[in-house]
């Protein structure tokens, strides 16, 4: 039989769990302003593309900011046309290149900004007769689906 005592044991032991997480929650080290210069960065060979991880870390308001630089050679796709659950930007520093947006191939170049919807199949190939470098911006938030 449970008694008031076991209840109110439970109820401490609960109260405390939360509490204890809360706090440690709240002290994860959060991305703070930062500048980056660009030889500062490494640069990784993935497959046909050179990635420069800039960012990757949780900030004051999301769950995780993640930034990298791509540099496709010409006529490479960086990746299969895919989805996945968090939205993100990409940005054309130069280049041409063609991308799967909303079930449609489009045509872009320098300046070009393209915003992939959560769960949307994408994808980018370099287009043009020379490299193409983009900058891709991820974020997760407590409201990013699963």
């Amino acid at each position: 039989m449970i008694t008031l005592r076991d209840l109110t044991i439970a109820a401490f032991s609960v109260t405390a769990t939360l509490g204890v997480t809360a706090f440690a929650a709240s002290n994860a080290k959060n991305l703070g302003s930062v500048a980056i210069d660009w030889t500062d960065v490494p640069v990784t060979q993935e497959e046909v593309r050179a990635v420069r991880q800039f960012l990757r870390a949780p900030t004051a308001t999301l769950n995780e900011l993640e930034l990298h630089v791509t540099t496709l050679p010409a006529g490479a796709t960086s990746h299969a046309p895919h989805k996945h659950p968090n939205e993100e930007l990409v940005i054309i520093k130069e280049g041409t290149v063609e991308v799967l947006v909303d079930g449609q191939l489009k045509r872009v170049g320098p300046g070009a900004v393209v915003f992939n919807a959560s769960n949307q199949m994408h994808s980018l190939r370099n287009v043009g007769d020379g490299p193409t470098t983009y900058h891709v911006i991820n974020w997760t938030t407590a409201a990013t689906p699963r």
